[in-house]
């Protein structure tokens, strides 16, 4: 019975144990006088230890146990929770992660745990009453048993267990350590398939009574129901549901209304993905024929094509969105541990964990939110003195929140802590030679603008946690590689906000075709507030620099003629596309807008000396290739 076939789930169901782990320790910490997080921290371990047996994984298993030893101690009321044993409590929940990355790598022989190990033990006994602190491990006894019985046992594991093969084949296991197994329903080799449903049957000959069959059949965790008879159909006989559910007649397979999940491999999703974004390719292709040919049968089946490839590509793009809580439920943890190192004092609160991204979105962006709440902790948020000096309360604020906008998501980190210092920033950046000297206010645009250089950085040391010149310009360079940007804003002594807007998806997008000269290029719709036309007597010049007078507001212009070189004739008739992220508006004037049309974003590393406006490139419907316009590099 090989069991590596369910390695990387186990992996993915015991981080979200873990995940729960840490989350609960943090509201435990919070609130130690309230025990409520120790019942929902108890089941994830010994959840954990359960699969981790299933496995195979002795090591997890082992830790998960000591660890369950100590939160029984607590839970029941014998132990007064203090610093100590949630700070081992903590180490514990660390050292799970890297064990179970371990074991299933098959690199944990070199791992050793002994101190850890010996600490629970140590805290076990020491908050355990008398009576219970040299009591020898309970044991199943099969001595007494007079003669062997033919059983028959049926078996449902639980429909939202992500292992149900494993999970029956170590029941199978269990059962050969109490007698002969025979007649198992379905086959083996079925119960290893990816269509198994959890429910099977078998008979075993033992010597043990039905109520240590069905111990033996629970120890493999999600068992949902146990049906246990003998070959006659006995009186004895055990039909017992899982805990929470009542004793019933078995429910038939499917449910009226019920929903059901399974877990899919991320790279069958990707290769999905990049099947379907062919398709969309071919679709226009065909689309563009249909439309230069006279034949209606071919237009029938163009339209035809066009429905069935636009609702597969919705479905597929659904199957991948993710809530961003994924990503985000490991930060807490991050936000207290830097606190702590920092010695300050910080509440965390995340909003929005329910708004859903793109998986291949959500991946990308968890290490620039890492280096944007580093920063708020160790530069924006004062040490407890400082800030009750200013008169703010001890404990800082650092808020992660998600809010969908249109056809982007925006994720913003935002503190209440000393803000940025601007005439520091704007003398360093002159110094530099970053912006021009003549500069004498650093509005928001040029401060991200300023902060995004690689490498710039106007603290006086380096830090384990910050300070090294990157951040910032590593969280910029990564949003314009999505298709995203950044924005800041900040104020003296009330705090910064950091926001990123990025695509709900990467893969396909709706686009606006342009042209400028000979060439066509798309621009992504998500930023598109507009099109005007470009009218001579309303542009005008301010600060050096093109702007249109729209409807009382003075916008900015960005010629793409001009950022090309483009030297051909430009046409009478010019139209200016609105772009707008955020806060921040500018006017693209191109030659002529050519349509619309769904593209497929094709992503590359551009070329040293490259104008920074290009995000990728896609083929259109007629098999030109164009380049893809970076709204966050024009505006």
């Amino acid at each position: 019975m090989d069991l590596a076939q369910y390695a990387e789930l186990f992996r993915s169901e015991t981080r979200e144990h873990l995940s729960v782990f840490n989350q609960l320790l943090l509201d435990w910490e919070r609130t130690p006088d309230n025990n409520e997080p120790v019942d929902g921290i108890f089941r994830a371990v010994h959840t954990v230890k359960g699969m981790a047996a299933t496995m195979g994984y002795a090591k997890v298993a082992d830790l998960a146990h000591r660890a369950e030893n100590l939160l029984d101690v607590v839970r029941k009321g014998h132990a007064t929770v203090s610093a100590d044993i949630l700070e081992l409590l903590f180490r514990t929940a660390d050292a799970l992660e890297e064990l179970v990355e371990a074991s299933v790598a098959g690199q944990d022989a070199g791992m050793d745990l002994t101190g850890l190990l010996d600490r629970l033990d140590e805290a076990t006994v020491r908050e355990a009453p008398p009576e219970q602190r040299d009591r020898p491990r309970r044991r199943i006894s099969f001595v007494n048993a007079p003669v062997a019985v033919g059983r028959k046992v049926e078996v449902t594991i639980r429909a939202d267990s992500a292992l149900k093969g494993a999970r029956a084949l170590i029941v199978l296991k269990r059962m050969d350590a109490l007698g002969a197994v025979h007649g198992i329903e379905p086959a083996p080799a079925a119960i290893e398939s990816e269509t198994f449903d959890g429910r099977f049957a078998f008979r075993v000959e033992t010597m043990v009574d039905a109520q240590e069959i069905e111990a033996a059949v629970r120890a493999a965790g999600d068992v949902e129901r146990v049906t246990i008879d003998d070959d006659q159909g006995a009186a004895g006989a055990a039909a017992t549901p899982g805990p929470g559910t009542a004793a019933a007649a078995p429910e038939p397979r499917e449910a009226a209304g019920r929903t059901r999940h399974i877990r899919v491999d991320l790279q069958r999703l990707d290769t999905l993905m990049n099947l379907i974004g062919e398709l969309v390719t071919a679709r226009g292709r065909l689309a563009a024929l249909s439309a230069s040919s006279e034949d209606a049968a071919l237009a029938d089946v163009a339209v035809k094509v066009s429905q069935l490839t636009q609702a597969l590509q919705a479905e597929i793009i659904q199957a991948r969105m993710t809530p961003v809580w994924q990503v985000f439920d490991r930060f807490p943890r991050l936000v207290r541990d830097l606190s702590r190192q920092l010695g300050k004092q910080v509440g965390f609160r995340v909003e929005g964990k329910e708004i859903e991204l793109d998986r291949a979105v959500l991946d990308e962006i968890g290490d620039p939110l890492v280096h944007l709440l580093r920063n708020a902790v160790d530069h924006g948020i004062e040490p407890p003195g400082e800030r009750t000096a200013a008169g703010k309360p001890a404990e800082g604020r650092v808020v992660l929140s998600a809010l969908r906008e249109r056809a982007t998501v925006a994720i913003r980190v935002e503190d209440d802590g000393r803000g940025i210092d601007r005439e520091k920033i704007l003398l360093e950046a002159k110094q530099r030679g970053v912006i021009d000297p003549e500069v004498d206010v650093l509005t928001d645009d040029l401060l991200v603008r300023v902060l995004s250089r690689a490498g710039f950085s106007t603290a006086r040391e380096v830090s384990d946690v910050s300070g090294r010149g990157v951040g910032v310009d590593v969280v910029a360079t990564r949003m314009r590689a999505l298709g995203g940007s950044v924005e800041v804003k900040s104020e003296p002594g009330s705090g910064t906000s950091f926001t990123l807007r990025l695509p709900v998806t990467l893969a396909i997008v709706r686009a606006l075709l342009v042209r400028v000269g000979d060439e066509r290029y798309a621009l992504p719709l998500t930023h598109v507030a507009e099109t005007v036309e470009l009218k001579p007597d309303a542009v005008t010049r301010v600060e050096g620099r093109e702007a249109l007078m729209l409807r009382d507001e003075v916008l900015p212009l960005v010629d793409l003629r001009e950022l090309l070189g483009t030297s051909a004739p430009a046409p009478t008739r010019r139209p200016v596309i609105v772009l707008q992220l955020g806060d921040r508006r500018a006017g693209l004037v191109v030659d002529a807008m050519t349509g619309q049309q769904e593209i497929v974003v094709k992503s590359f590393d551009p070329p040293r000396g490259t104008l920074p406006i290009f995000s990728g490139a896609t083929i259109l419907g007629d098999g030109a290739p164009v380049l893809i316009l970076d709204a966050g590099g024009l505006v």
